[in-house]
């Protein structure tokens, strides 16, 4: 039996859209030709005379790579992107759905390593997120919570503009913005602009924003924040040590969406966020001003991906996504309303932590868990924290506060 002769993956250099030159020969030979519509416009008969029949990938990926399928047994397919196809590129969704025994790849310079010698910079040590075909911003504050330099690749929806408009609104602050429009051809542009600056300036399709860090936020975010450096109201705060308790039986994963249910003053979500650094928190509190304690902790803290909420539990969680992690420091109320929506909306395998001070409180969430059959356990803890007292140092006990972890089956 004859091997199937593999699909070749050719990248175009950015803006001039130029093939590496060992694949001239490859295009020469092409049977069948897919690709973006501007590829396989600057693909004509010069390059690939043979082709005849050329595939535009104009929407769903899905029905274009069927018809290469059925392509492959005579050969000859070649398919065209930009750069290198497997940074962002098709790359990715070839190799799941044709194997990489079937694709041969042809990288080409990434729009990245353009705009790294455009602005002078080691291009490994950026941050890489694509917002193409994306609802949600969660990777770009990611990347912006703890990187110096971001890279995002833009589309028609989530234009320079919108993504300026984004961060503004969730006061993200301490970042240059630089976009490069049309890399690679005679209309090449750099511009440097504050956020505010770009908010209702248009700019080509063809573009990438860089953010650079101006200045670091004014508390790093990191575990054992002390108590006084968040903004709170006078003792409505978990405490250091209790909160250090919860997370880590909170198990948070990179990846995690996190519910903080009864947030206060942000604390825990913040800290939460350092965990779940590529995933989502979102503190959920009632009371307004407590909500704008929390946006105002995570400004100065660079928390970018936590999202305070304010409204009525359980009302307010409907809209939410379901949580991979549930945190419950208050708000359980008088009854199990609360506590059941956030049960019945916890994914599969996901872990749920109450901090409860009041014994009624502790019995009725651990009936609860017990009614689901799910696999439980409390830790009672009792911490102590120095104090000054004339002129020396004395132990000042703490309330002691019982610590309900759960797993979903």
């Amino acid at each position: 039996m004859n091997a199937v002769e593999p699909v070749h993956v050719v990248g175009l250099s950015p803006g001039a859209l130029t093939p590496p030159p060992h694949c001239l020969e490859i295009l020469a030979r092409a049977r069948v030709l897919a690709g973006g519509k501007r590829l396989l416009e600057a693909c004509g008969k010069d390059l690939a005379p043979r082709a005849e029949r050329r595939l535009p990938i104009a929407g769903p990926l899905e029905a274009v790579l069927r018809e290469i399928e059925a392509e492959l047994p005579a050969g000859g397919v070649v398919l065209l992107t930009d750069g290198d196809p497997l940074f962002y590129g098709l790359g990715k969704r070839l190799l799941e759905s044709l194997g990489p025994e079937r694709l041969v790849f042809h990288p080409n310079v990434t729009t990245l390593q353009l705009a790294a010698a455009r602005l002078k910079f080691p291009w490994q040590e950026a941050v890489s997120v694509s917002l193409h075909g994306r609802t949600d911003y969660a990777p770009l504050f990611s990347a912006l919570t703890r990187a110096e330099r971001v890279a995002v690749f833009t589309d028609e929806e989530n234009t320079p503009q919108a993504i300026a408009r984004a961060l503004l609104e969730r006061g993200t602050d301490g970042f240059f913005m630089t976009v490069l429009e049309n890399l690679g051809t005679e209309q090449e542009s750099v511009q440097h602009l504050t956020l505010e600056e770009a908010w209702d300036k248009s700019f080509a399709p063809l573009n990438l924003v860089v953010f650079e860090r101006h200045y670091p936020p004014e508390i790093p975010p990191c575990l054992g924040t002390p108590d006084h450096y968040f903004f709170h109201e006078k003792d409505l705060i978990t405490k250091q040590s209790v909160r250090a308790a919860g997370l880590a039986l909170l198990a948070v994963t990179p990846e995690a969406l996190v519910w903080d249910l009864g947030a206060g003053c942000g604390a825990v979500s913040i800290e939460a966020a350092h965990l779940a650094f590529r995933g989502r928190v979102i503190a959920v509190e009632r009371q307004r001003n407590r909500a704008a304690m929390i946006r105002e902790n995570v400004r100065r803290m660079g928390a970018w991906t936590v999202d305070a909420v304010q409204g009525e539990m359980p009302g307010c969680l409907v809209e939410l996504p379901d949580p991979d992690r549930v945190f419950i420091g208050g708000g359980l109320g008088q009854d199990n309303a609360v506590l059941e929506e956030a049960c019945r909306r916890l994914k599969s395998g996901g872990r749920l932590v109450i901090h409860c001070i009041l014994l009624d409180t502790l019995f009725r969430a651990k009936g609860h868990l017990e009614s689901l059959g799910w696999n439980f356990g409390v830790t009672q803890l009792s911490a102590s924290s120095t104090d000054r007292l004339a002129g020396d140092m004395r132990f000042r006990a703490q309330n002691p506060v019982f610590i309900l972890w759960a797993e979903k089956p």
